[in-house]
């Protein structure tokens, strides 16, 4: 995974709260146990609808999904996060998060950043009067910026110095190596032995 320090881009207002992991990826079309061909998945029961957000044209290209409170919600599949990052989306701001699903964003490198619900409200609304409004989420200043407004935010320490060392959960472990192997040689000395049967 690469460094993760800041991204900017255009937004999508997604006017909807309650928002559960099976809405985002449904687990119909799920199969477990690969990660690619997701985007076309992304809140697949919506995507009839030809005024639903994701369909319409002004908005395509947006890379950071402004949603309402209680994103990501239910069942822990890491699809739902697969799925928004297959869309383009790089980072994800709303009032609050299914608490797995922040963990499964922070961890595979999408933003899950928690803004107040009334700037969320406001962001909506300047999003939808200019679809060009750029958003930015600097994870060095832990700061969302947005048309001369500063809004600090609060993220997970561990997860904000893994992604901006670019460090998955792997990476971190292998940091402790030399540890974990004298740990194992240490272990093996008091644990019980056994002995062959040879027969006689």
């Amino acid at each position: 995974m690469l460094p993760i320090t800041a991204h900017r881009g255009t937004a999508m207002p997604l006017r909807r709260s309650d928002v559960d992991t099976d809405q985002i990826s449904p687990a119909r079309f799920v199969p477990y146990y690969a990660r690619g061909g997701y985007s076309n998945i992304l809140f697949a029961d919506w995507r009839d609808d030809p005024e639903f957000v994701l369909n319409r044209p002004e908005f395509q290209g947006a890379t950071v999904l402004v949603a309402g409170t209680d994103f990501g919600t239910g069942s822990s599949r890491e699809s739902a996060v697969w799925a928004l990052q297959s869309a383009g989306f790089r980072a994800v701001l709303a009032p609050r998060f299914g608490d797995i699903f922040r963990g499964n964003a922070l961890t595979r490198g999408l933003l899950a950043i928690t803004v107040p619900e009334q700037e969320i409200r406001d962001l909506w609304d300047l999003v939808e009067a200019d679809p060009w409004l750029e958003v930015e989420v600097d994870l060095v200043a832990r700061e969302v910026r947005h048309s001369g407004r500063v809004l600090p935010f609060d993220v997970d320490p561990a997860a904000r110095d893994r992604l901006l060392r670019g460090a998955d959960l792997i990476t971190e472990t292998l940091r402790h190596e030399a540890d974990i192997a004298g740990f194992e040689r240490a272990r093996h000395s008091g644990l019980p032995l056994t002995t062959e049967e040879v027969p006689a």
